[in-house]
């Protein structure tokens, strides 16, 4: 019953949509940072009918966290290419923790029943 543009969140739309946001934060710790995006688009997937607010944050989550993941591929191949390693490593070193500090900056905010918007991010799920 709430709306996206309300400030208004239940307790169970802040709970699934904080977890949208730590589920990548979770994940690019314990998988270095390569499953990041499976928590996001899971909740996504479950709750995107249900809940506007839920479904807006899980897709600002899968779509930063796939724009990390990309940065992150990127870094590491010029790494690899040694000459462009000055590049590579700081792209690296901003996609992991891009990841994590804003992926809990944005469950606090759903938390608190507020939209989280990501800096950067290739929109892909809306």
């Amino acid at each position: 019953m709430n709306n996206q543009g309300s400030s208004y969140a239940s307790a169970d739309d802040r709970l699934w949509a904080m977890l949208a946001h730590l589920s990548a934060v979770i994940a690019a710790i314990a998988s270095v940072g390569w499953l990041t995006i499976v928590g996001p688009l899971a909740v996504w997937l479950l709750k995107k009918d249900s809940s506007p607010f839920v479904r807006n944050s899980a897709a600002g989550a899968v779509n930063f966290t796939l724009t990390m993941w990309l940065v992150s591929l990127i870094g590491w191949i010029l790494t690899l290419t040694v000459v462009l390693s000055v590049i590579g490593i700081p792209m690296i070193i901003i996609g992991s923790l891009g990841s994590i500090v804003l992926g809990i900056l944005g469950a606090l905010k759903a938390w608190k029943g507020e939209s989280y918007t990501y800096p950067w991010q290739v929109r892909v799920l809306s």
